[in-house]
């Protein structure tokens, strides 16, 4: 049976650093969604990093983990979470599971979320970590994210958590009318982060967000 940790056990005393990450990096940038500051204010960053980048979990920057992969920068992550635009009623698919981070943050705003990742050893590590939280809202599946999880489409939002050369026509199919992508699109180095809204009548609405850099985003609808 899953065991629900109080906000003081997860955070093993480190609440003031996750508060000052939070009033530093993001409420003094444009990250002003109360949902999403109340979510990043309540997952432990530092639970989600190898234990020799635990140092470093409520700075600002991306951090290494297992497979080769990293966890983003936290103002990123909140980026992402808030052009999403969620409800608390919404369904969400993310696409690269990596540490757990990142959908620990949305399940904490939206109903329910479905999580792909390629790598079983990142899969099987964020499942325990949303095990020991309490979080259980949060599914997780191995497999190629680039095709989607169309068992439990349509969703109303999806997040790719790496960079594609192209936005997979696969998940604009899953997507739900008035639903919201949130993707990072161009070369391997660097991207775009856009974000592509499905209107009632099955138009896509795009906007530029700014330039990132991600991993690349490998499967069949994505970097081979």
């Amino acid at each position: 049976m899953t065991q629900n940790y109080s906000t003081k056990d997860c955070f093993d005393g480190r609440q003031a650093e996750c508060e000052w990450m939070v009033q530093t990096q993001l409420k003094s940038r444009d990250i002003t969604n109360e949902a999403v500051i109340n979510s990043m204010l309540t997952v432990p960053r530092h639970r989600y990093v190898k234990q020799d980048k635990q140092a470093f979990a409520y700075y600002d920057s991306a951090l290494e983990i297992e497979a080769g992969q990293t966890i983003s920068q936290p103002y990123i992550v909140a980026l992402m979470a808030q052009a999403l635009d969620l409800k608390a009623s919404d369904k969400v698919l993310e696409i690269g599971t990596g540490s757990g981070y990142s959908a620990a943050i949305l399940s904490r705003i939206a109903l329910r979320i479905y999580t792909i990742e390629r790598h079983s050893i990142l899969a099987q590590l964020a499942k325990e970590r949303f095990n020991i939280q309490g979080y259980d809202n949060i599914e997780v599946r191995v497999g190629d994210g680039t095709l989607g999880w169309s068992e439990k489409a349509p969703y109303d939002a999806i997040l790719v958590t790496a960079g594609g050369p192209e936005i997979p026509d696969s998940l604009i199919r899953q997507l739900a009318p008035e639903g919201r992508l949130v993707i990072p699109v161009g070369n391997k180095e660097d991207q775009h982060l856009l974000r592509i809204k499905k209107t009632l009548n099955q138009e896509l609405l795009e906007e530029d967000l700014g330039s990132v850099r991600f991993v690349p985003l490998i499967g069949t609808k994505g970097w081979s």
